[in-house]
């Protein structure tokens, strides 16, 4: 990938360059799937966190959870889950926002101190062309966009999946590299300045 490719991966919609990653190890809890969906949840979560080595722990000792991902089928069935609204604010108003603009999933992310992702929530409304597709897939997509701090548009007409002859999805190698190039320990956690994807290509180029 280019360095300009990069920088667009993490500059928001104001212009502005932000790249965070986690700063703690990974601890998740997924709402309203079966356990054999969960267990791929699971899964997809620990190989991503594998490939960026990273961490990930079965609780967060401030949290408890830090990374939790809720599947429904409508927007309406989140303000019914309880103490909710107390994690996410204005969850009512955004619940509506979202509900209106007929959207299938939603993160949100919480920083510590320094920047770096201290939790992430993510809502994924499961409609017919979402449960058509591979719980494998769905769970990888959803990991990849939190194991980073993404742009709101990184992957608005590209996603981070690819998929084989055999029809399986997989990750796209050039996203995966810079998962790694972005975890490498000589990186910042935190970055706002656009030569951070000067960076990165340095590290992809040479194949880190």
């Amino acid at each position: 990938m280019t360095p300009g490719e990069l920088r667009a991966l993490f500059t928001g919609q104001d212009g502005g360059y932000r790249f965070a990653r986690w700063g703690r190890p990974i601890a998740p809890v997924v709402f309203g799937v079966s356990d054999e969906t969960l267990a791929t949840l699971k899964g997809a979560c620990e190989a991503v966190v594998a490939l960026a080595g990273h961490q990930m722990a079965e609780t967060d000792p401030e949290l408890g959870a830090n990374l939790m991902v809720f599947f429904f089928r409508d927007w309406s069935e989140l303000p019914l889950v309880p103490n909710l609204d107390r994690l996410v604010p204005d969850l009512g108003p955004l619940v509506e926002r979202l509900a209106a603009a007929g959207a299938t999933q939603y993160r949100l992310f919480r920083f510590d101190a320094d920047g770096a992702i201290r939790a992430a929530f993510v809502f994924q409304r499961v409609d017919d062309a979402i449960a058509a597709l591979p719980a494998e897939a769905i769970a990888l997509n959803q990991i990849v966009q939190v194991i980073l701090l993404w742009s709101e548009s990184a992957f608005a007409e590209r996603s981070p999946l690819a998929r084989l002859p055999d029809g399986r999805l997989v990750l796209r190698p050039e996203i995966a590299g810079v998962i790694r190039a972005g975890y490498d320990p000589v990186m910042p956690p935190v970055a706002s300045d656009p030569a951070h994807a000067l960076r990165l290509a340095a590290r992809l180029e040479g194949g880190q």
